[in-house]
């Protein structure tokens, strides 16, 4: 049984440990409140966006436009990982990586590329050998749209070039401060059910004409998709950290007093020994 000093120093330790946790749960929380800001300002331009590509998507024939035609045979398939840079933030990663391992294991067949945005995915796959176009892992937890768009426009270059032949983004979509979910997106090509999801309630006059239209707004479009789903999986991120270290405090303090309790038994029971031999040695004596 562990002596009294070393239960009062595990205590100690616990308790600096649970300081920590509790002022991370505070940090992440400040920042979630800002994530979750700059994601709900996007949203509405992402969705307007989404339906305007989707319309124009109607008015032109998806054969001879390159955002739209879909390839006879899919061999080269490109995924974008969006994880974070840190850890300590419970399943938050592991939720993108098993969706990740679902899609490589449904699609045997397809040779698949990555391009990892978040040191997390990396590690998980640019190190086991897997063709890594390119990776982005110094954000930190921040973005700017110019820098999504780099990310947009190399996408879009690989599939210009023929390189991949669909592109899909892998990240968690933020429900709520508790729940994010993985989430599986096409980019490119855009896909027939996105079309049909449109409002066809809406009738848009463009000028120049939609197909001349649409080459200029795609590239946006996709540059918007990839800061939207960073945003999201930023917003979810900071959640799950909060979520993990409130988990984590709280573990703690359930552990602060099992040792608490530990550390009692031992005071008991070693004035209880010297007791006892205070006792003996006056019999001794007598």
């Amino acid at each position: 049984m562990p002596g009294v000093m070393d239960i009062k120093r595990k205590i100690k330790s616990v308790q600096n440990t649970q300081k920590i946790t509790k002022a991370m749960k505070m940090v992440s929380a400040a920042r979630m409140r800002k994530a979750e800001e700059a994601m709900n300002d996007a949203r509405a331009y992402a969705n307007k966006i989404y339906e305007l590509c989707c319309n124009m998507a109607e008015k032109v024939d998806s054969e001879s436009h390159p955002f739209l035609a879909e390839k006879a045979e899919v061999k080269n398939v490109c995924l974008a990982i969006i994880t974070s840079d840190k850890g300590l933030c419970g399943a938050f990663n592991s939720n993108v990586l098993k969706k990740t391992i679902a899609f490589i294991n449904e699609n045997p067949d397809k040779n698949i590329k990555f391009v990892m945005v978040g040191k997390k995915g990396n590690d998980a796959f640019g190190r086991r050998g897997n063709e890594v176009l390119e990776k982005y892992i110094t954000f930190g937890g921040r973005i700017t749209y110019d820098e999504a768009g780099e990310i947009g426009d190399k996408l879009v270059e690989y599939f210009m070039n023929e390189e991949v032949d669909e592109i899909y983004t892998i990240h968690n979509e933020f429900k709520s401060t508790s729940v994010q979910v993985g989430k599986i997106t096409k980019v490119l090509p855009l896909s027939f059910e996105a079309k049909e999801a449109a409002d066809d309630s809406v009738d848009y006059i463009y000028e120049p004409k939609a197909d001349a239209l649409l080459k200029e707004i795609m590239p946006r479009y996709i540059n918007f998709t990839v800061f939207f789903a960073i945003l999201e999986s930023i917003a979810g991120e900071h959640g799950a950290r909060m979520i993990a270290m409130d988990n984590a405090s709280r573990n703690a303090g359930d552990l602060v007093k099992k040792l608490e309790l530990q550390f009692n038994k031992a005071r008991q029971a070693a004035i209880t020994t010297e007791i006892l031999d205070i006792v003996n040695g006056a019999e001794a004596l007598n």
